[in-house]
């Protein structure tokens, strides 16, 4: 007979420009909910590392020490996978929740990610990634990005403008030549994978990664164009 889970422990609970965020023990697996929305847990970080190695691998060719924005701290995982891997070179972190900054910075996430944040490599900005996207002249060779459960699945109303057309031509916009853009989400989207295609991207496909329970993970993929449109 299966053990009941573990009941939750709030560990910390702040109170944000964008509302509320609550990070929370259960066993050994800690969890962030931002306004009552479960986003990720510390259990099992293959879909998030996926996210990094999808996107470097869709570099063709991949330049040297390609760039990469993460969009989304979260619990660490693709910063970390990225900060473990030599051949990216500058690693910029946005994440607009500073509590979320803080878990990681000393705080209860710290043994995930202490490792990439004292990296020379790494940089975290504590930035809306939509308001950054639209506001920066800096250009990477990736974008990875999970701020949401997906494209349909957004935590905030405004999030959403980071799938809208004016969204995703900003995402265009701060990626290199042939650059691509991943974006992590908890289920398929044929809708964002046209409105991509739409947007201007090339050669979309989606990645899965298979969970115990329902739809796969996916991550979408899509490069940039080549040359000027």
């Amino acid at each position: 007979m299966t053990a009941p889970a573990p009941e939750p422990v709030t560990v910390d609970r702040r109170e944000g420009p964008y509302g509320e965020v609550v990070l929370r023990r259960r066993g050994e697996t800690h969890e962030i909910i931002a306004n009552g929305c479960f986003l990720m847990d510390t259990s099992d970080g293959r879909s998030e590392r996926l996210l990094i190695d999808a996107a470097f691998g869709a570099l063709d060719p991949a330049p040297a020490a390609p760039s990469v924005l993460v969009g989304g701290l979260g619990v660490g995982f693709s910063l970390a996978h990225a900060a473990s891997q030599p051949h990216w070179g500058r690693i910029v972190v946005a994440e607009r929740e500073e509590a979320i900054i803080d878990w990681h910075r000393g705080g209860p996430l710290a043994p995930l990610s202490a490792a990439a944040l004292a990296d020379p490599r790494v940089r975290v900005l504590h930035a809306d990634l939509v308001a950054y996207l639209h506001a920066t002249d800096d250009r990477y060779d990736a974008l990875c990005l999970d701020i949401d459960n997906g494209p349909d699945w957004t935590v905030t109303d405004d999030n959403r403008g980071l799938y809208s057309p004016a969204g995703l031509a900003a995402c265009r916009a701060r990626l290199t030549a042939g650059g691509v853009l991943a974006v992590w989400s908890a289920r398929p989207s044929a809708a964002f994978e046209q409105a991509l295609r739409n947007a201007g991207f090339e050669s979309v496909r989606t990645e899965e990664v298979r969970v115990a329970r329902g739809v796969p993970d996916v991550v979408h993929l899509a490069r940039g164009p080549v040359g000027p449109t």
